[in-house]
């Protein structure tokens, strides 16, 4: 049996899973984690960050002030440990009462080596205040190993309570964690408890997770985890896992039913909301060494295969990998996509085929489906030119396919090409035409490439006479509601989702002042005034 006497588990649920629904966990739901938690066992209990850029709500897990995080403490702490953790930055030690055990009992203060004097001087503060101080240096290997011994001497003067390991991109494997493990083992100061914050982008946290219990000695030690492994991208080793593992192979005695009925009760509603796990873009964010926001940013596009994913993130620059930076990775996509040629034909007698034509526009929304009848009597009926956006229509076969989706690509087959109208994205061979991507794209960026908007201003540009949309739905919640074809179907969180209505409702609208646009089927979250023939 492993001699794990002064291992800690400490819970980051409702911090770090706060990244998979925006820290809205809901008042009642935090304080039943909380009580949950407490339950099981868990030794240490982090409640969500503590940050003077939001504006409080109690029923989501940030907090402005530290009185305000007592309220979803249990009142019988069961001699359990609660913390908060805030981002370098965020928030200043002078907003912080003086301990007296009313609500947090430590804060973990978490940091990017470049600030690294100013967050050792934001942890003296807190520690001056009295508060048990939890030292996280993010992204612990990018650190060289003198820079890495060099922090452990400026912490051994800090004296926290604890010091972490931080593999926050999910890349560190057996080799670099014992590496790690020993400098720190080495030449941390016996009295400071090491600490390990893990994520799950490789699947290693947990076998990390034993290793490192077959390395230490007597020193003490916190292994964090989340219950339902919840968190950013890939999420963090799975609690219930974890202390199960405790309880089998070291006598622990920790709780797993209590862990369980958080999972049942709470969490098993935001993953269906808004899923987290393994996942190729997860896999690509790590082994490139990549903040894993530049993994959901791309996967959100929904028109990458991971071929393109790959070479986007080879051509990321190594200073901007560390740190997540929208811009930068927005016109890194951007870049990407649009430097193609286009290669269409002379533009006059392109406009020809489509001057004057009333154009049947037709996207993979649900309504494609259920009002088909509508489509194909409008179709049969009416002299126009019918376009499909990203699929082959099977209720009428389309004159052309708009095709802007590189995932799209290969389900169409090389047969399909000769009727495609393909962005410059797009670099099959014996296309209809490509039209310039960039010259479609929308600055609103919920929908900067959104293929149904694009193929409208194309068609526009082309001096169609009206178009006529069908399947041109929106989004809903509900995943089984948003297609036509079950195998097109993706899962987004809702806040995506309703950014993206917004932002069709808000082109379709500028758009419609220009184009004679009308709506065919029934629209549903895309709200347009528009007359149905």
């Amino acid at each position: 049996m492993i001699l794990v006497s002064s291992i800690s588990v400490l819970d980051c649920t409702l911090r770090d899973g706060g990244y998979c629904n925006e820290w809205h966990f809901g008042f009642e739901n935090a304080a039943k984690i909380a009580r949950g938690l407490v339950e099981a066992g868990i030794d240490i209990i982090e409640c969500g960050f503590l940050t003077n850029r939001v504006q409080y709500d109690p029923d989501i897990t940030k907090f402005t002030d530290i009185r305000q995080v007592s309220r979803i403490i249990p009142e019988c702490r069961k001699g359990k440990r609660f913390v908060v953790m805030v981002n370098y930055g965020e928030y200043s030690p002078e907003d912080l009462p003086e301990y007296d055990g009313s609500s947090v009992d430590g804060i973990r203060v978490a940091f990017h080596k470049r600030n690294l004097a100013e967050a050792l001087a934001l942890c003296e503060g807190v520690k001056a205040k009295g508060y048990a101080l939890f030292v996280q240096a993010m992204v612990s290997l990018n650190y060289s190993d003198s820079e890495f011994l060099g922090l452990i001497e400026r912490i051994n003067a800090l004296r926290p309570e604890a010091f972490y390991i931080v593999d926050s991109f999910g890349t560190m494997g057996e080799k670099d964690l014992t590496r790690l493990f020993y400098m720190v083992e080495h030449n941390l100061d016996e009295n400071i408890t090491i600490g390990f914050h893990s994520h799950n982008n490789l699947q290693l946290s947990y076998s990390n997770a034993q290793k490192l219990l077959s390395m230490h000695g007597e020193r003490d030690m916190i292994i964090d985890s989340s219950v339902y492994g919840m968190g950013r991208g890939a999420g963090n080793l799975n609690t219930e896992l974890f202390v199960e593992y405790l309880n089998v192979n070291a006598g622990k005695n920790y709780s797993i039913r209590p862990l369980l009925g958080i999972i049942d009760e709470i969490l098993n509603g935001f993953y269906q909301r808004g899923h987290w796990g393994y996942s190729l873009p997860n896999y690509l964010s790590a082994v490139h060494g990549a903040h894993p926001n530049y993994a959901i940013y791309l996967d959100e596009k929904r028109t990458l295969t991971v071929k393109e994913m790959n070479e986007i993130f080879d051509s990321l620059d190594a200073d901007k990998k560390i740190s997540y930076d929208k811009n930068y990775i927005e016109q890194v996509y951007l870049d990407y996509m649009t430097g193609r040629e286009p290669l269409k034909p002379d533009s006059s007698g392109l406009r020809g085929n489509f001057l004057g034509r009333t154009i049947l526009l037709i996207a993979p929304g649900k309504s494609s489906e259920t009002e088909h009848e509508l489509i194909e009597s409008f179709a049969a009926g009416h002299e126009c030119i019918t376009v499909s956006v990203n699929f082959e229509y099977g209720h009428v076969r389309p004159d052309f396919i708009f095709l802007s989706n590189l995932r799209r690509l290969r389900e169409l087959g090389h047969e399909n090409l000769s009727r495609c109208i393909a962005t410059s994205n797009i670099t099959a061979e014996g296309v209809f035409c490509r039209a310039d991507y960039a010259g479609l794209i929308f600055p609103d960026d919920s929908v900067r490439d959104n293929a149904g908007l694009m193929a409208v201003k194309f068609f526009g540009d082309m001096g169609a006479g009206e178009i006529y949309l069908a399947g041109f739905d929106g989004y809903s919640h509900d995943l089984e509601e948003n297609y036509g074809r079950s195998d097109m179907a993706f899962i987004a969180r809702n806040n995506i989702l309703d950014a993206q209505n917004e932002g069709m409702t808000r082109a379709l609208l500028e758009l419609s002042r220009k184009i004679n646009v009308k709506f065919l089927t029934a629209p549903r979250h895309v709200n347009i005034q528009s007359s149905r023939p």
